[in-house]
């Protein structure tokens, strides 16, 4: 059986070769802050490659962090030569997206969904921008809204209809999950290379989740520890923790440690610790941090 390789922004790596945690869900650099149309944050960027590189190799010593997974596409600031760097200064590999964000974030006026999905596969096939990065995940994409515009909806399709000719998984961002699965769904796409974002501490929905064969991915700086941790073991209780991922999801300068923020070791010092302590046992963590993030990223390469 052939082996199954990752696309790292420092060339193919072997899934098998993974052994540590994996965070499925990261941003490391970003810059969403010349939208309109929404409100106005001056702290949606996260440009600090000297501070994310330390804290990625302190995880790499620490928890032996094994992958990250970077889900800033297009639209979002993504700056792959930057990815790159980190990820050869921390020897963590990582992993870049394509794909187009939210409606505020995305400049694709009114293309169709032929010619969004041929924009994807260029930088699937050829490269991010130039710079002979090839992306491993088609994410973060999906809504800014409580509903999804005609827009999004197009730049979703797109993504799926892409994911399925190059296999490689896909990521959503919204408060509307079950509606953006279900648009995956009736593109043929398996849930089994689907990631649905939860925000919200709605076990029924992420219960909906697991039960179509998709992934449930939790942020704990998203949704917050406590409220993560009951829908993660909700769903471990539900016996569906094989299709669960959990990430830190730090997303802006305000997160990292140097400007007062918990940074990406939050997942190992705030979530973990909730679900260790509610007895959920090492195996499962495991199966939670590492096989199941894994799994999903290669569900269509293997």
């Amino acid at each position: 059986m052939p082996e199954v390789l990752l696309r790292t922004v420092t060339g193919p790596v072997r899934a098998a070769a993974i052994n540590g945690p994996v965070l499925p869900h990261e941003h490391l650099r970003t810059d969403m802050r010349w939208a309109v149309g929404i409100d106005s944050d001056p702290h949606r960027w996260l440009d600090e490659e000297t501070t994310v590189t330390a804290e990625l190799r302190e995880l790499r010593q620490s928890e032996q962090l094994g992958l990250v997974v970077e889900l800033s596409c297009m639209g979002m600031g993504r700056d792959a030569a930057t990815l790159a760097r980190v990820a050869a200064g921390t020897r963590v590999p990582v992993i870049a997206s394509t794909g187009l964000f939210a409606q505020p974030f995305t400049n694709v006026d009114d293309s169709d969904v032929d010619t969004l999905t041929r924009l994807l596969l260029e930088d699937i096939l050829n490269g991010i921008d130039g710079t002979g990065v090839f992306p491993g995940v088609i994410g973060e994409v999906g809504s800014w809204g409580a509903e999804l515009t005609r827009r999004e909806e197009r730049c979703l399709v797109a993504a799926a209809q892409a994911s399925s000719q190059s296999r490689l998984p896909v990521a959503t961002h919204g408060q509307n999950g079950l509606d953006l699965l279900e648009i995956l769904l009736g593109q043929n796409l398996p849930g089994s290379r689907v990631a649905v974002g939860l925000s919200g501490s709605d076990p029924a929905t992420a219960r909906k989740i697991a039960e179509a064969g998709a992934y449930v991915s939790l942020s704990s700086l998203g949704a917050g520890p406590d409220q993560a941790a009951r829908t993660a073991l909700a769903l471990i209780e539900d016996g569906h923790a094989e299709r669960l991922l959990l990430s830190t999801g730090l997303n802006r300068v305000s997160q990292v440690q140097r400007y007062g923020g918990p940074g990406y070791a939050h997942l190992f010092h705030a979530l973990l610790p909730r679900l260790r302590e509610a007895g959920t046992g090492e195996d499962t963590i495991r199966l939670i941090t590492h096989d199941n993030p894994l799994r999903w990223l290669t569900s269509g390469l293997s």
